[in-house]
């Protein structure tokens, strides 16, 4: 496959999880990949299973603005361009209503998954223009609908996908779309420690097979593929667009609400 060849990715949060998939999936597509991230384990951990001339791991973290002026520079330096950015570096704790929630905990939340898009959007922008390139924002289901005890997390991903609309409109004059990548549950390293933190842990993997009418909660291979078609050029006149993956989601969680009632 070679949907992507030649094309120059960073991506955030790249190591484990959905971006780990998503690596892969450039990877195989032909694209050079600069993956972040600020686990220096993690990084070790994923060079054992994705590596070579085409793949360069650095130590960032997307929420020190520092970290991505220095992240875009040496991606150029490696790679000569960049012809897309994959936002997809994220937190969703703490598990709390909006009340219970710490300062600290709302601006760790905030800074790592909306300005952690700003700061790569500042500094990878110029090399955008000259490539024409775009940029792929990973969101949530729950930045739509919402989700309990999860307010703040909820409002970093609202906020991500009314940013994601306004940078298409911003961009658009360059030749750059953007869009994002909207996945309901989906099993990662952090949902499972998510689940854990759940007040009903043992009753969360069935929770999350029922929410989705399609039967089952994925893997993020899926979230990949769809990743793959927004970033090539199959998608060329697609900009703004929120797209769900999510196994028809937003309906499972009204089928269990209207259960309840």
């Amino acid at each position: 496959m070679t949907l992507l060849k030649d094309k120059v990715i960073l991506l955030t949060g790249g190591t484990e999880g959905i971006g780990y998939e998503c690596a892969k999936a450039y990877e195989k597509a032909g694209a050079c990949i600069s993956i972040l991230s600020d686990s220096e384990e993690s990084i070790i951990q994923a060079a054992k299973k994705l590596s070579g001339d085409r793949i360069h791991y650095i130590k960032a973290d997307v929420a020190v603005e520092q970290d991505m002026e220095k992240a875009v520079r040496e991606t150029i330096n490696r790679f000569e361009k960049i012809d897309a950015v994959h936002n997809n570096a994220g937190i969703s704790n703490p598990s709390k209503s909006l009340d219970e929630t710490t300062p600290d905990e709302w601006d760790r939340l905030f800074n790592v998954n909306v300005k952690g898009i700003y700061h790569t959007t500042k500094y990878a922008l110029p090399a955008l223009k000259i490539t024409q390139g775009n940029i792929l924002n990973t969101t949530s289901l729950v930045g739509e609908i919402g989700q309990e005890i999860h307010a703040a997390y909820s409002a970093t991903k609202g906020a991500i996908n009314a940013m994601t609309k306004s940078m298409a409109l911003d961009y658009a004059c360059f030749g750059i779309r953007v869009n994002a990548v909207a996945p309901a549950g989906v099993w990662t390293p952090m949902l499972r420690d998510w689940s854990s933190q759940q007040p009903h842990p043992s009753e969360i993997e069935q929770y999350l097979t029922e929410i989705h009418p399609l039967g089952y909660c994925p893997e993020g291979d899926v979230i990949a593929d769809s990743c793959l078609f927004l970033l090539s050029d199959m998608a060329r006149f697609v900009t703004g667009c929120i797209l769900p993956v999510s196994g028809g989601a937003e309906l499972g969680y009204r089928k269990l609400l209207n259960n309840k009632v």
